[in-house]
């Protein structure tokens, strides 16, 4: 898999999470995929202060991104 479809599936996968967060004042933006296959993103607005934000990355974000890029090993949400 090229690094553009690799992107473009891990955009579909935040895509597919993005309502959840809007619904609750937050969104989350793609910042780096690295050599690695360690993923960056940022959460925004209302998601950077909630105190559910580690379970939102572990539960929902990093299992939906590893769905839609399997060989994903990690998923970091940086400040």
């Amino acid at each position: 898999m090229t690094t553009e479809e690799l992107t473009l599936n891990i955009e579909k996968a935040l895509d597919e999470i993005r309502p959840f967060l809007n619904s609750d004042g937050g969104d989350i933006e793609l910042v780096s995929i690295d050599e690695d296959k360690h993923v960056k993103v940022r959460l925004q607005g209302a998601c950077t202060s909630c105190s559910l934000s580690i379970s939102t990355m572990k539960a929902g974000v990093e299992t939906t991104i590893k769905k839609y890029a399997p060989q994903i090993e990690t998923v970091e949400n940086i400040v």
